[in-house]
């Protein structure tokens, strides 16, 4: 994560602030129909971000705020289909860094432009990756120096599912492979979700993914996490080792949520909504929520959001080519 935490967590005065500019957005024309785009499917945590900050959206910067889910590409027709929209207001963009910082470096040609073809809003939320085992591995393994014995012995079993290809907990699936020296097949999804689901019936062995996408499946007992991805000890897994922990040093990555409207939105439009997002993310109802979720509700200004972007991108160039994976549009 290229921006602190601590740079957005906000102080008493600043929710004062935001309260304000919140009733300032609901003194304003509200937009008549309101739409919050993912590319990910219903149930995991790009949709669930989506509808608990819709939820807020609704009847203070709009009459009605819904959200569409368009599937595919590894998220990409969603923004394919933001960009193509008028940049009035009234369509928003909600994706995840992979995107915009590492599809460009995977695919030859892609059909947008992270840099060109929208407008930053605001960062939504933050959180860590987790790396999980079901049914499919034995219970013995405990950990992922286990897992990999485990996956070198029985190779043609050794996969793991992810949301998309050249996602983020893609790569990072990839990179354990590399570290010990054994191919683990990726299987690519549509979501977390559906991935966590083949998980739980034995289809696939594991599953890199959102924190908060396999936390809520713990309770039946079927998963087990192995790992988590940041640089401490996730605070919605406190008893996972993470990588660095476990011997994997350089396997530290977070990822964050954000918005995006159609480029060439006009400032007003740009400030209006940013605050609206912000006075959405600031509220207690949607911090919880996330929280439940496994995701830190966490707020920017535009040009913060543009300037993570570009570090990412410089970030997860030397990573995408010490993998080698290439994509195809």
């Amino acid at each position: 994560m290229s921006i602190s935490r601590r740079q957005f967590v906000q102080s008493t005065s600043a929710g004062a602030l935001l309260a304000s500019l919140g009733q300032q957005v609901m003194a304003q024309a509200q937009i008549e129909n309101f739409k919050i785009v993912t590319g990910f499917a219903a149930g995991g945590t790009s949709d669930t971000t989506c509808r608990r900050v819709a939820a807020r959206l609704t009847g203070s910067y709009a009459k009605a705020a819904v959200v569409e889910n368009k599937t595919g590409a590894g998220g990409q027709i969603a923004i394919q289909f933001v960009k193509s929209q008028p940049a009035d207001g009234a369509t928003m963009l909600q994706t995840p860094t992979s995107m915009l910082t590492i599809y460009p470096h995977i695919y030859k040609k892609l059909s947008y432009d992270p840099a060109t073809d929208l407008s930053p809003v605001s960062i939504a939320c933050v959180f860590d990756f987790g790396f999980a085992v079901g049914p499919a591995v034995p219970e013995s393994v405990k950990n992922l120096n286990d897992f990999m014995a485990w996956a070198k012995a029985n190779p043609t079993l050794a996969n793991f599912g992810s949301p998309a290809a050249g996602s983020t907990p893609h790569f990072v699936g990839a990179l354990l492979g590399r570290h010990a020296g054994v191919e683990i097949k990726h299987v690519a999804y549509r979501g977390t979700q559906p991935a966590m689901l083949d998980l739980l019936g034995g289809q696939i062995a594991a599953v890199s993914g959102p924190i908060g996408d396999i936390t809520q499946h713990l309770p039946t007992g079927k998963v087990r996490i192995l790992a988590t991805s940041g640089a401490k000890r996730n605070r919605f897994a406190p008893d996972v080792p993470t990588y660095a922990e476990q011997g994997l040093k350089d396997m530290v990555h977070s990822e964050w949520f954000a918005f995006f409207l159609p480029a060439k939105a006009a400032p007003d439009v740009v400030a209006r909504l940013n605050a609206a997002v912000k006075a959405a993310l600031a509220s207690k109802d949607v911090v919880d929520g996330l929280a439940t979720f496994g995701l830190e509700a966490l707020s920017s200004t535009p040009a913060e959001l543009s300037e993570l972007i570009r570090k990412d991108t410089a970030k997860w160039a030397p990573i995408v080519k010490t993998i080698g994976f290439t994509a195809e549009a």
